[in-house]
């Protein structure tokens, strides 16, 4: 099972402060271990939602918003993308987050992935298979 961690914004990361040499090196310890363990996929962070923008759609036509946005709690700084046999497995990989981020506060969300046998046999699928489009890490 494939599972997003969503590392969630605070107002250091709103204003884009970069992390410590201490919490790269940790967060470099945490991430090797789960490439050595078979288990992260890819990870990313995100720059601040005052460099980003919204799209919102009213019946189909789009409109963009400029950020910054409100609500730092709800904004995303960072994602992960792990593969875990079980809920249970990735949670624990998810309590070894370093402790160093966010001073010991942060707030992370984790939530599984659709896997395509989760939508049954669909003709669109196997065409966005056959173009490459889904299954970016073959292992769905």
């Amino acid at each position: 099972m494939r599972f997003m961690v969503i590392r969630k914004s605070d107002p250091d990361t709103e204003a884009g402060m970069l992390p410590s040499e201490a919490l790269l090196d940790a967060m470099q310890r945490y991430n090797e271990e789960m490439v050595q363990a078979g288990v992260l996929l890819s990870g990313a962070g995100l720059k601040p939602s005052a460099q980003g923008a919204r799209v919102s759609f009213k019946n189909g036509t789009p409109t963009v918003t400029d950020g910054p946005f409100a609500e730092a709690k709800e904004l995303i700084a960072g994602v992960s993308i792990i593969q875990c046999g079980t809920k249970d497995e990735a949670l624990e990989w998810v309590r070894r987050w370093p402790p160093l981020d966010g001073g010991g506060n942060v707030q992370l969300e984790l939530r599984p992935l659709y896997e395509l046998e989760d939508f049954g046999d669909s003709p669109a699928l196997d065409r966005m298979r056959e173009v490459g489009f889904i299954e970016p890490w073959g292992n769905a």
